[in-house]
């Protein structure tokens, strides 16, 4: 899988992320070299959107930042989340296609379990399927 990436920082949890994306063999391509938070945002929102990539994950200091950004982008659905079972029912509830981490409140371990949970082949739940297409009407 083409994972696109983006941090506004580096600290532990993002070599861990960006460690065990790659120790899973997926390609990590960077979305940017900027430290801008709405440019990371954007970069990878467009990266997946534009099938450069199959998903998105970005990290600023909350994860809300990169978030937002990468919502602006149309066709991006980005979740923040702080554990698991929200970034498996992101991806199969809202069909989320972009993830969002704080680098700075998520020990390393955890993260990596969000970015496992997120990209678990879990099929979007068909009983969303009309919420989720509301999403994309939006705008």
């Amino acid at each position: 899988m083409r994972i696109a990436y983006g941090a506004d920082d580096e600290n532990e949890t993002t070599r861990a992320v960006v460690g065990y994306l790659n120790a899973k063999g997926h390609e990590v391509v960077p979305a940017t070299a900027s430290e801008s938070w709405p440019e990371i945002g954007e970069a990878v929102g467009r990266a997946v959107v534009s099938g450069e990539a199959d998903y998105g994950v970005v990290l600023c200091w909350t994860g809300t930042g990169t978030a937002i950004a990468a919502n602006k982008v149309p066709g991006v659905r980005a979740a923040l989340a702080w554990e698991p079972w929200i970034a498996k029912g992101a991806r199969r509830w809202n069909d989320a296609n972009v993830l969002a981490l704080s680098l700075k409140r998520l020990a390393p371990d955890v993260a990596v379990e969000v970015v496992e949970a997120f990209l678990d082949p879990t099929e979007p739940d068909q009983d969303e399927a009309a919420n989720i297409a509301r999403l994309d009407a939006i705008g």
